[in-house]
């Protein structure tokens, strides 16, 4: 085996501390508002940088669990996120094996208007017409039917797609399988790499979507978590003109809330990471 040079040593090294460093500054902002969560008032409102809680306390979390308000835009959520993924994921997947059909009658002309979709949109007044017309404004479905396709995800669906050989369905269809069973049995399954990279975005946009649910939702009983959150912010000068927060401050609610709001997200991606990457890789590489 022959022996790293000073050179490649000396890069080695400046590319592991470069790594670290930007490890750190990556996830310094997550650990400074997870010290805050646990700051008490007086701590939170000292500012600066800093690394651990000031004057540790779990008020915050206490104040945010103990408001129903939590529980139900946890809930809407959690039913945005799951019900609107499991549905873009469907309709990315059946319109990708659909164009991806060389029979297709104008496969080439649904393709273009797929990808027109990319450049120009219909924009946020006559989509906010449309969802209105079809009576879906305060309500949950307002969040998850308007954009469901996105032409980036089919394109993405479609590269992997055709990774898988044509013998795999032919082979099928000499056993007698018809079109349903295939796509369900063998191309599905085939594609869970791609399948989980498409899902874990779009778990990400729908969980995280905000300017959707502050255009269509104003009930607060349908309040997802990002309006929620948005709702604490807007009413941290009151909190802390009228003295409501005491051993905490506005500051750690809001904290408290955020690390609260992420922690589903955080606990999914460990389990799509090694499906993410893959999905990644073969989707946008061989085509």
């Amino acid at each position: 085996m022959m022996k790293k040079g000073l050179g490649e040593r000396m890069f080695e090294w400046c590319n592991a501390l470069f790594l670290g460093l930007l490890s750190l500054v990556t996830l310094y902002p997550l650990w400074h508002e997870i010290s805050i969560s646990f700051s008490t008032a007086a701590g939170a409102m000292q500012g600066g940088l800093f690394f651990f809680p000031r004057g540790f306390t779990v008020d915050a979390y206490q104040s945010v669990l103990s408001s129903s308000f939590i529980w139900l835009a946890y809930r809407n959520s959690i039913i945005v996120a799951v019900v609107g993924t499991f549905l873009h994921v469907m309709f990315t997947a059946t319109t990708a094996y659909a164009l991806n059909k060389k029979g297709l009658p104008g496969a080439k002309v649904i393709t273009i208007l797929v990808i027109f979709t990319m450049i120009f949109s219909g924009g946020m007044i006559p989509t906010y017409l449309v969802v209105k017309s079809l009576g879906l404004t305060n309500t949950l479905w307002a969040l998850m039917l308007p954009g469901m396709i996105s032409a980036f995800n089919v394109i993405v669906m479609q590269s992997f797609m055709r990774t898988i050989p044509e013998e795999v369905e032919e082979s099928a269809t000499m056993d007698g399988a018809n079109p349903l069973r295939i796509f369900f049995t063998i191309i599905l399954p085939l594609c869970k790499p791609v399948i989980a990279t498409i899902a874990l975005w779009e778990c990400v946009g729908l969980w995280n979507n905000f300017m959707q649910a502050v255009i269509y939702l104003n009930d607060k009983r349908l309040y997802t978590l990002p309006l929620l959150l948005k709702e604490i912010i807007a009413g941290q000068q009151l909190a802390t003109d009228t003295g409501q927060f005491t051993t905490f401050s506005a500051e750690s609610a809001i904290a408290a809330t955020v690390i609260i709001s992420i922690i589903p997200i955080l606990a999914v991606y460990p389990f799509l990471q090694k499906y993410f990457m893959k999905g990644t890789m073969l989707g946008s590489v061989k085509s």
